[in-house]
């Protein structure tokens, strides 16, 4: 049997709040988000689930996120690896910017092209599209967390809405069209027990299921 993994989007952040695009840029989270956290951490707790490794990104939402949940079930001193792989996707010239600032500047369809489609970019040299967050996060997913888990290993990921749907994408073999649509809920972990053959064996979402899907 191979292990599993816990994979968490962070509580909601300050710039969340603000209705700001967000990207790359550093906001830490709300005093909701981290509530939200701690009920997500409360839930795996009830689980009975304890972890072998911790992976996150770089970003201090995702960071404290994990920070939290560590604490709560009792794991605080646990191996952590941040890497900006799992980053957020990375807005471009819209990170910063209030949504409804941009659709009065671009326009309603543009706005949510560049937010929903899978392969445009948003403006600037630096933004990505969903498909260009997968093609980091992917390589990073397959050589350090997944081999973790075909050996056993129970690994908490506690990253972004659009690197964690980048994951999700693969594990449950979502098409192009349905990962655009698919809502990560901030704070609710979803958990898989993965086959050896890295496919999933089972999925289970704890706690709120509220615009988990």
């Amino acid at each position: 049997m191979s292990g599993t993994m816990v994979l968490v989007r962070h509580g909601q952040s300050e710039w969340n709040k603000l209705n700001l695009f967000t990207g790359w840029k550093d906001p830490g989270l709300t005093e909701q988000g981290v509530e939200e956290a701690q009920e997500g951490a409360r839930a795996i707790k009830d689980y009975g689930i304890t972890f072998d490794i911790a992976f996150t990104s770089v970003l201090k939402r995702a960071e404290k996120t994990c920070e939290i949940i560590l604490d709560i079930i009792g794991q605080s001193d646990l191996e952590t690896i941040h890497d900006q792989a799992l980053n957020e996707r990375n807005y471009g010239d819209l990170a910063g910017l209030n949504k409804d600032d941009a659709r009065a500047k671009w326009g309603e369809e543009q706005v949510h092209i560049w937010r929903r489609s899978y392969d445009v970019p948003p403006p600037g040299d630096e933004g990505e599209s969903l498909k260009d967050t997968g093609a980091r996060v992917w390589p990073y997913y397959m050589t350090e967390i997944l081999p973790r888990v075909l050996r056993g290993e129970k690994v908490l990921v506690a990253a972004h809405g659009n690197s964690l749907r980048a994951m999700v994408k693969i594990l449950d073999r979502l098409s192009n069209d349905e990962v655009t649509k698919l809502n990560l809920a901030t704070g609710v972990p979803m958990v898989y027990r993965l086959n050896a053959d890295s496919t999933v064996a089972s999925k289970e979402i704890l706690g709120d299921m509220s615009g988990a899907h």
